[in-house]
């Protein structure tokens, strides 16, 4: 699936995930390859993205985690992501 993370500075990130995880309102949720259509908004916390690879570009803003698995993050204030078709949008602060 295709995620991309766009603050008002700049593309964060824009590339081919595993899965996403976000800070929701009512705590963190998981989205995953052929999840529902959703929009959410986002609260202050972690972006945690599971993909095996991501660009040079994105590594200047996105940290690995400490995880057996390929786990990068991205802190938000706030934000919000809609998803749809194994696409994703996160607009964050």
């Amino acid at each position: 699936m295709n995620i991309k993370i766009l603050t008002p500075e700049t593309v964060i990130f824009e590339g081919e995930v595993d899965s996403v995880l976000l800070p929701g309102k009512n705590g963190d949720f998981h989205i995953m390859k052929d999840h529902i259509a959703i929009v959410s908004s986002l609260v202050n916390g972690k972006v945690r993205l599971f993909t095996n690879e991501i660009s040079e570009a994105a590594s200047k803003f996105l940290k690995k985690e400490n995880d057996p698995k390929n786990v990068y993050s991205f802190l938000i204030k706030s934000g919000v992501i809609e998803f749809s078709n194994n696409k994703g949008i996160i607009l964050a602060e």
